[in-house]
């Protein structure tokens, strides 16, 4: 992990260092990226689900700069509900980009914030044959898959769509779901200096028997004005895996 200048980083020189990357997203291979809030103890909710917030304000800075840097944006429908966002961009400048909802069985309410018209493209992943109306205005896409839907499918479809650079934005199942089927080119994790103790966890990945397993990805570490930590992950990089 490469924990140099971490102090010393001007806001311009990390926002030109984590941005960067995002450059090489073509519509035929696009540039995914994967993020993710937590505590030190690696929880996104308490046991009751408040999550409101763990993160601090420049932590919410980064995550509407992603916004602003990517085309599209995505939750999986469990994020969706439990939270209504708008998943547009407000702190800061740049365009808001196009929001998609994961909805196999097309759970989420036509009222929901994601779907009001604004300008921007609304797109629905669906199970094919599922039996569910689509808001008005918004895109379907029916996609294969008894259970969960392919990762992969996903980025494709949505490279056909015209986007170059999407956003996972969560909830911490979906995130994770791309992260095991190797769909994240980047992950940033935004860690706040806070101990809850029990809760909802973030990652949870397939059990491993080895460390030598596990994921190691060359990662950077940048503190943040009011404490909180990004660690930025390459997960294109040979030395993701160890072993």
């Amino acid at each position: 992990m490469d924990l140099d200048r971490v102090d010393t980083m001007t806001q311009a020189q990390r926002t030109a260092a984590l941005f960067a990357p995002f450059a090489a997203g073509r519509p035929q291979a696009p540039f995914v990226v994967g993020q993710l809030g937590q505590s030190l103890d690696g929880r996104i909710a308490t046991q009751t689900g408040d999550s409101k917030y763990i993160n601090g304000e420049a932590a919410l800075d980064h995550l509407h700069a992603i916004r602003a840097h990517v085309d599209a944006v995505l939750v999986g429908v469990g994020t969706a509900l439990a939270d209504d966002p708008l998943l547009t961009v407000r702190r800061g400048t740049g365009r808001s980009p196009a929001r998609v909802v994961l909805d196999p069985s097309g759970r989420l309410p036509a009222d929901a914030q994601v779907w009001r018209d604004d300008g921007v493209r609304r797109i629905v992943l669906r199970r094919a044959g599922a039996q569910a109306s689509t808001p008005p205005g918004v895109e379907r896409i029916d996609l294969a898959g008894e259970g969960t839907i392919d990762p992969g499918a996903i980025v494709a479809a949505l490279g056909a769509c015209g986007f170059a650079r999407i956003l996972i934005e969560g909830g911490a199942h979906t995130v994770s779901r791309f992260l095991e089927a190797g769909r994240l080119d980047r992950l940033h994790v935004l860690v706040a200096p806070l101990l809850i103790g029990s809760g909802q966890a973030g990652l949870s990945l397939a059990p491993i028997a080895r460390l030598g397993e596990a994921l190691r990805p060359r990662t950077r570490a940048y503190l943040l004005e009011d404490g909180d930590v990004l660690f930025d992950c390459d997960l294109r990089d040979e030395g993701a895996r160890d072993g």
